[in-house]
């Protein structure tokens, strides 16, 4: 390193000589030629004082000012680069002998350079020889691969043929089926073409219908114009009559017209509110009977999970529907006659089909009715959680499925051999002052361990809360788990002793899920009182989609009127899906 350090110094320095001796030279030739121009100067300045040209003599004189001026510089330069150049040939002169030093270190790397070239040359003869040698079986290879090429060549031409022969037989069976379908399809085509025009009839008649339709349509909207029209001139009749009438009397005009047309407006809203209030009548009755209707489709679907959620049964909306609608029948029963009826008629034109099983006197209405409906209806249409007891264990014997009914009975022996593990006499009641506890000595916060919307591979947990909820200080400790959960969830339990009435401990369950299954068991604990267990569910990822809206109503509309309604799908679930 020292020794490239040095040789590169010495190569700048040789460089820096170098450019100062060319510099030095041509400062030289430019002192020569700015003497030879001073010379030159002399001469003229001397014949320009002969002649008396004072003009050309000042300008002279000028020149050859500026000239020496210029001469001395350059002089001064030429000292310069001689001095610089002095002290680098110096500094050359220091060097060299420092090289020297490391002369003999030089050769020895110059000759293990060669050494090492020696030993690449070598390296490089043998790979050349492995080289030859890999060439001369990749040649073997190849060799052999193109005999196994054209055996395999061979037995594809031969299948080949086989293939072709085959094809050939399949071709021929295919063109008779081909006529056959051939025959059907055109036969299929001329009864659709008889179906077409068959439409086509249909739709010039219905088209033809419509215009008739529309002209009857035109004339009786003139006839009603006209009537409106005369109805009017009726009206401003009879005004002009009480006019003259309250004149005649003596009466006040304007009050007393007041007072009449506010008479038959609110006989107008009346008759407005009466209308809306059967209308609303026919709305109800219509929702009864759609989720009539719909109720054995939803018992089959929901019947289960409202068991278990709510406790409330299910018969009881139903109940509650039937008696609504007994109520409507009676009321039907006791409705007035002959005016209502017909109101009603020309309203079910306006308001669409009602259903056959609604009566028309439904429309119809009387003050018994009100105050029948204000009483039945003080009770909800759709009770609530608050009328009615739920107990979340009671589920009735129909609707256990076979499933739940083989996990009862396995949990039911694993207690029973957990209890005959015990020594006798380790259970027993407490007896304290108030009376006897009833019921599970722990209850557990939350009531169940749910892992929901899980991965397989990765690992959940989840802590609950074991709470002393009998009268007296009691124990507990951790038994086991569901048999077919063992592969999949572990718990960690340190039993804390014994427990005041409210005190609590905590319990670490561990699902690390291998197959993407929805699972259901227990964690099954023993306490002084008895064996009590927790339930456990792991749910897999589903999607769960739901519309917005059952129902598409359209109402009533016009021929050649578009109308458009939109309706949301929404997955509510953790998995994606593809909908169509």
């Amino acid at each position: 390193r020292n020794l490239k350090e040095l040789n590169d110094i010495a190569r700048k320095k040789e460089l820096e000589v170098q450019k100062q001796r060319d510099k030095l030279s041509t400062c030289q030739l430019r002192i020569k030629m700015l003497a030879k121009q001073l010379d030159y100067v002399g001469t003229e300045i001397e014949k320009e004082e002969e002649a008396g040209n004072v003009a050309a003599l000042s300008r002279l004189w000028a020149v050859r000012r500026r000239l020496c001026t210029e001469l001395e510089q350059e002089k001064d330069l030429e000292l310069k680069i001689a001095l610089t150049i002095k002290d680098d040939m110096l500094e050359m002169w220091h060097i060299e002998p420092e090289q020297g030093k490391y002369e003999t270190l030089y050769e020895r790397l110059k000759k293990d350079k060669e050494e090492l070239e020696m030993k690449y040359q070598d390296r490089a003869e043998v790979r050349i020889w492995e080289a030859k040698i890999a060439a001369l079986q990749a040649e073997k290879n190849q060799q052999s691969r193109a005999k196994k090429e054209k055996e395999a060549q061979k037995e594809y031409e031969e299948k080949h043929k086989k293939i072709l022969e085959d094809a050939k037989k399949n071709h021929e069976k295919a063109l008779c089926f081909l006529r056959k379908s051939m025959a059907r399809t055109h036969e299929k085509n001329a009864k659709e073409e008889v179906k077409t025009q068959e439409h086509m009839e249909r739709r010039i008649q219905a088209v033809l219908s419509l215009k008739t339709s529309l002209t009857s349509n035109r004339e009786k909207l003139q006839a009603l114009q006209a009537w409106n029209k005369a109805k009017a001139l009726e009206t401003e009749k009879q005004e002009t009559k009480m006019r003259e009438a309250i004149l005649a009397e003596g009466g006040n005009v304007a009050k007393e017209i007041f007072l009449h047309k506010q008479l038959l407006k609110h006989e107008k809203e009346k008759r407005a509110f009466r209308e809306q209030q059967k209308s609303r009548k026919i709305e109800i009755v219509s929702q009864i009977l759609r989720e009539k209707a719909s109720i054995p489709k939803q018992r089959k679907s929901q019947y289960c999970t409202k068991a278990i959620k709510g406790g409330c049964k299910p018969e009881d909306s139903f109940l509650w529907r039937m008696k609504t609608w007994q109520y409507i029948k009676k009321a039907c029963k006791h409705s007035a006659g002959a005016s209502a009826a017909s109101s009603a008629g020309e309203r079910t034109a306006s308001v669409g089909e009602i259903p056959a099983e609604i009566p028309h006197n439904v429309l119809s209405e009387s003050g018994k009715d009100e105050e029948e409906r204000d009483k039945i209806l003080v009770q909800p249409e759709f009770p609530g959680l608050w009328s009615q007891e739920c107990d979340l264990h009671k589920v009735p014997q129909e609707e256990m499925d076979l499933n739940q009914l083989a996990t009862w009975v396995v949990k039911k022996g694993i207690s029973k051999k957990k209890m005959e593990e015990f020594p006798t006499g380790i259970f027993h009641t407490q007896i304290v002052s108030c009376p006897e506890h009833k019921g599970c000595a722990f209850y557990s916060k939350p009531s169940c361990i749910h892992f929901k919307d899980f991965d397989v591979g990765q690992a959940y947990k989840k802590k609950i809360v074991l709470i002393n909820a009998s009268y007296g200080v009691n124990c507990c400790r951790l038994v086991g788990i569901s048999e077919w959960l063992k592969d999949f969830i572990s718990v960690h339990f340190d039993p804390p002793g014994k427990m005041s009435p409210g005190m609590s401990c905590e319990v670490v369950v561990t699902f690390k899920p291998m197959i993407n299954e929805t699972l259901e068991g227990e964690v099954l604990f023993m306490a002084q009182t008895g064996s009590f267990a927790v339930p456990l569910k792991c749910t897999a990822k589903r999607c769960i989609l739901a519309l917005d809206k059952e129902l598409i109503d359209f109402g009533s509309h016009v021929v050649g009127e578009t109308i458009s309604q939109t309706i949301s799908l929404t997955n509510s679930g953790a998995l994606g899906t593809r909908f169509r």
